[in-house]
């Protein structure tokens, strides 16, 4: 019996791994025309061997190519095996490319049938000119809606992809403009530009790479047509600008402005039909709960009523029932806790309001069960749950307890007292009729002259502020000084943002110099500075470094920096201004 076990586990092992293993076909396009070329990839994340490619039927077929890649991330190994073939076509059509096969770890797996449409001959540029028009022609930004046709309070999720095409190279973007998503209930999740993951996905039949910016779930307030305003990013390319009669290529940044287009859907709106009288606006599907911390308790003790709702659904957009009691019992204003998350598909979670109850006299008190309704989207109606019949059964004579506060914020306790009157005090506190005047008291005094003897405090801070407004030189060197540390604190907000950091970094050295060495921007050649520098005792490889960040300064607005480099330019920075600091 052991041995079955151990022969059933062994499989179901083996079942298990073959699912990490993958074996897909990847075209470079699924569309071109009958003049051109495409890639096709076959790619699998395990070592395997006996490619059988398919027969290509309407392409002539170049390769393979083979290529491996392996790569270590946080201790995450990652391996790649591609064979790559370039396909030409023989004729126009539609064409299926059958699935290829492979041995990996004595099994065989096998790719998906690929479609490829040929049509007519299309215009081919040189090749300078078709990667120049490439380049800023393979940017696209992309709002994927899941839900076009939601009802009120549905959710609908946007996400923002940003593609770029083979032949595109994005060194820097961001954001000029955010929709205001009007109408909607909205939590946008970003990405953090630092974790952008790179992925690969078809656009308009090419393959293409593309990052995720962000997601949003969206929550229509009002029936209708809603706009769904575009995401506008600025967007740095490297576009190919001339190519010299040796055949290289030079290269140059260029802004260029992409949107997602404005997005329409048609929201639809709730039905009046079935209706309930109690419905607040709740969409989803919900569970629904009523719940005492106790029904047996000494009157003046106090218990929790917990009403509760749980599911999938707007839970931030509705309000939960409020209990009936009877007058016997005391009820207070309640607690409202919350535990939601908003996921990509739409809140989910629960919300409950916690009222606390006290009963002043001995019996029992029912509580009328309580109903709530809301829509489901998804069958299209209206549902209620109604929550059981609760009894309290109050015993025993009134205790003091302590209750939360009111909805006055005042802490109650009920008190029984056995004594009618309050024993009278023996100790007196008693207060002197006969007081001294305030005229003509020591503290009179003091007040009357003391404005006087501040006179000449007055008159020497007067004459300091004259001679220190009257200091021109002191002032600019002290405004240089205080604008050379706000633009080295403007540069370290911006790292990150390439021409923002270097141009606060840049004006951050400038008045330093200005400060230190008392010359104006005319002045400011590489020269000069040296030579000021040295002789006001100045180390000579600091100067040296110092020149360095400028050059790196100048440099940086006409070639790609990452954001490490920006990060070593910053600490170098302050590190030799501080070093001058104390030499100069």
């Amino acid at each position: 019996m052991k041995r079955y076990i151990l022969l059933i586990l062994l499989l179901f092992a083996q079942g298990v791994f073959a699912q990490d293993v993958e074996f897909k076909a990847e075209p470079s396009r699924t569309k071109l025309g009958v003049n051109e070329r495409l890639r096709i990839s076959f790619t699998m994340n395990k070592d395997g061997d006996n490619l059988v490619p398919p027969s290509f039927n309407g392409f002539r077929a170049q390769g393979p190519m083979q290529s491996i890649r392996n790569s270590w991330v946080n201790g995450k190994h990652t391996y790649s095996k591609s064979y790559d073939y370039t396909l030409i076509p023989t004729s126009k059509g539609t064409f299926t490319i059958g699935s290829a096969s492979i041995e990996i770890e004595g099994k065989i797996y096998k790719t998906d049938p690929v479609t490829i449409t040929v049509g007519d001959a299309v215009k081919i540029l040189d090749p300078f000119e078709a990667a120049k028009q490439s380049a800023a022609e393979g940017i696209h930004l992309v709002a994927e809606v899941s839900n076009s046709n939601p009802y009120i309070n549905e959710p609908v999720s946007v996400v923002y992809k940003l593609y770029v095409s083979q032949n595109s190279s994005v060194t820097n973007f961001y954001e000029t403009e955010n929709p205001k998503f009007n109408d909607f209930w909205s939590q946008t999740d970003r990405t953090d530009p630092q974790n952008l993951k790179i992925e690969k996905g078809m656009y308009n039949g090419e393959m293409y790479r593309y990052v995720v910016l962000q997601k949003t779930v969206l929550y229509p307030q009002k029936s209708g047509k809603l706009e769904i305003e575009p995401l506008l990013l600025n967007v740095t390319l490297q576009v190919p600008t001339e190519r010299n009669r040796f055949g290289f290529v030079s290269y140059s940044n260029e802004d260029k402005v992409v949107s997602s287009g404005s997005k329409y859907i048609n929201v639809k709106a709730l039905p009046d039909e079935g209706r309930p009288d109690d419905f607040t606006g709740a969409v989803g599907s919900f569970d629904f709960k009523v719940t005492p911390s106790k029904t047996n308790l000494e009157t003046g003790e106090s218990l929790q009523l917990d009403v509760t709702v749980s599911g999938k659904g707007n839970l931030k957009l509705f309000t939960l029932p409020k209990p009936v009691v009877p007058s016997a019992l005391d009820m207070f204003d309640p607690e409202h806790k919350e535990n939601v998350s908003v996921p990509l598909s739409g809140m989910t979670g629960k919300i409950s309001d916690v009222y606390t109850i006290v009963p002043q006299n001995r019996g029992k008190y029912p509580i009328k069960p309580l109903s709530f309704s809301y829509f489901d989207p998804k069958a299209g109606k209206y549902k209620t749950i109604t929550s059981q019949d609760i009894m309290i059964e109050a015993t025993g004579d009134a205790v003091a307890s302590n209750t939360p506060s009111d909805s006055t914020g005042v802490q109650k306790q009920s008190v029984q007292s056995s004594q009618q009157f309050r024993f009278v005090d023996l100790d007196t506190k008693l207060v002197a009729m006969d007081r001294e005047d305030f005229f003509g008291s020591g503290l009179f005094y003091s007040l009357l002259f003391v404005p006087f003897l501040l006179i000449p405090v007055i008159v020497l801070a007067r004459k300091k502020k004259e001679a220190y407004d009257s200091d021109v030189v002191g002032n600019k060197i002290r405004q240089n000084n205080k604008l050379a540390k706000k633009y080295l604190s403007a540069a370290k907000k911006e790292l990150g943002n390439k021409e923002a950091f270097y141009v606060a970094l840049e004006k951050a050295l400038h008045n330093f110099l200005k400060a230190k060495l008392r010359i104006e921007t005319s002045e400011m050649s590489k020269q000069n500075i040296e030579e000021l520098l040295l002789n006001r005792k100045a180390d000579a490889q600091t100067v040296t470094d110092f020149i360095k960040i400028m050059d790196s300064c100048e440099f940086a607005r006409y070639a790609p920096s990452s954001g490490t480099a920006m990060q070593q330019d910053y600490q170098s920075a302050v590190t030799v201004i501080t070093a001058l600091e104390k030499q100069v």
